[in-house]
C-alpha cells in the first residue's frame, strides 16, 4: 500500500503554497470598492472645484463691485428682472442667487469630505493624506490639482500591490 501511495505522489505534481499576503500593505476594501470610491470622489473633486471658482467669482462681483446676481423681481428703474447683476439690494421681489451659490457649495463640499474620507479609508493612508484630501476643497484650483494627483496615487499603488487588496 505504500508502494501505491509513493508512485502517486511521484506522478502528481506538488501544488505551490499560497502566496503571502502582505504585513507592511494593506488595504481595506475591494477592487470594485476602491474604483467605486474612487470614481465617486472625482466627480465630486470636479464638482467641488467648479462651485468653489463660482463662489470665488460671486465674492469678486459682491465685495469688489457691489453687485450681486438677481433672480426675479423688479429693478430700482421699474423693470421686470429675469436674471442679472445689479447693485446690492437694488431688485425688489428679486432672490439673491449669491447666497443659495455658497449653500450649495457646502453642501457639495460636504459631500466631496465625505467621498474623500472613503476613499482614504479604503486606500489605508496617513492621516496627513486626508488632510491634503479635505483641504483640497477649500482652495480656488486646489481640488482639481489634488484629485488628479490622488486618482494616480490610487492607481499606482493599487497596480504595485494587487496582492493588498482585499478578496471576499
Amino acid at each position: 500500500m505504500t508502494e501505491n501511495t509513493g508512485s502517486l505522489q511521484g506522478a502528481a505534481p506538488e501544488v505551490p503554497a499560497a502566496p503571502k499576503r502582505p504585513q507592511k500593505r494593506r488595504f481595506q476594501g475591494t477592487m470594485q470598492q476602491i474604483n467605486g470610491s474612487l470614481t465617486f470622489y472625482k466627480i465630486f473633486a470636479f464638482t467641488t472645484g467648479i462651485m468653489l471658482l463660482i463662489l470665488v467669482a460671486k465674492m469678486i462681483m459682491d465685495y469688489g463691485f457691489g453687485y450681486e446676481l438677481y433672480a426675479g423681481g423688479t429693478t430700482a428703474a421699474g423693470e421686470e428682472n429675469t436674471l442679472g447683476f445689479h447693485p446690492k439690494e437694488s431688485v425688489v421681489g428679486g432672490t439673491g442667487i449669491s447666497y443659495w451659490t455658497a449653500v450649495v457649495h457646502g453642501w457639495i463640499y460636504v459631500v466631496y469630505v465625505i467621498a474623500g474620507f472613503r476613499l482614504w479609508f479604503l486606500m489605508n493612508w496617513r492621516f496627513s493624506r486626508l488632510v491634503t484630501i479635505v483641504l483640497g476643497g477649500v482652495v480656488p484650483f486646489l481640488s482639481f490639482i489634488v484629485e488628479r494627483r490622488i486618482a494616480a496615487e490610487v492607481r499606482r499603488d493599487v497596480h504595485t500591490n494587487p496582492e493588498a487588496v482585499r478578496r471576499y
